[in-house]
């Protein structure tokens, strides 16, 4: 759901980065990809579940998430924060879909996520690219950057993969609750991690936030992150059994 709404990023990016037709281009060029993804996924679900139908989920998703297209300035407070947001988010992606590729056994979904993975290893790398472009313009500091990565790492926990999460696994009519919701993602995602694929995610924030991605300090944040997703993980599945009756009616 959230990787076929790439054209409303796109649009919301492009109206940040209005007179940089160089960025504008490559906005395009990421969203068709995005959608691609969403499109390869959403087919893979169909054919693994009989009775899946993806656009209805994702008609649904449309219509009750939706991101400010019209904005002609980042939320982040400048473009540079801007593209440090969009650094973390295509860490996240490809952790994890290189963390779900490595624990599936369906060999169709492991050839999916393994090439999803290496797209936004390189829409990273896109993102980067422009944000040192940027930085030579705007006045922005490491501590700035971190701020930015550690806001935009904790909203992973907001509406959007919650409500995408209810649309696609959750029967129609079902009234939706963010708490139920967020704790069926997280409960399931975060048990594909493993500490190399924060090794590898704790790099590239670094990267991103202009610190060394092989130093001391990385390694010591990876497992302190590692720890932390175990720990986030195990008080999800807690929650999500209280929710078990409810969705059991639901069904």
């Amino acid at each position: 759901m959230v990787e076929r709404n790439g054209d409303d990023y796109a649009l919301y990016l492009k109206g940040v980065f209005a007179d940089d037709p160089d960025f504008r281009g490559a906005a395009d060029n990421w969203a068709v990809e995005e959608v691609q993804h969403g499109d390869a996924l959403g087919r893979w679900a169909s054919l693994a579940e009989p009775g899946f139908d993806y656009m209805a989920c994702f008609q649904r998703y449309r219509a009750g998430y939706a991101i400010d297209i019209k904005a002609d300035s980042s939320i982040r407070g400048s473009r540079s924060g801007e593209l440090v947001a969009r650094c973390i988010v295509e860490t996240g992606t490809s952790s994890y879909y290189t963390a779900l590729a490595e624990g599936s056994a369906e060999p169709v979904l492991q050839q999916v996520c393994r090439l999803i993975a290496a797209d936004e290893y390189r829409h990273f790398k896109l993102f980067y690219d422009h944000l040192k472009r940027y930085l030579e313009r705007e006045s922005m500091s490491h501590l700035q950057r971190l701020r930015v990565a550690l806001g935009r790492a904790t909203e992973s926990e907001d509406d959007e993969l919650a409500f995408a999460f209810h649309v696609s696994n959750e029967p129609a009519g079902t009234e939706y609750d963010h708490q139920r919701c967020i704790a069926g993602y997280m409960a399931r995602a975060m048990g594909f991690y493993r500490q190399r694929h924060l090794d590898r995610s704790m790099g590239m924030i670094f990267k991103a936030v202009g610190l060394s991605p092989r130093g001391r300090a990385s390694q010591l944040a990876a497992r302190a992150a590692f720890r932390f997703v175990q720990w986030r993980q195990s008080r999800y599945a807690r929650a999500l059994e209280q929710y078990r009756p409810v969705l059991a009616r639901a069904a």
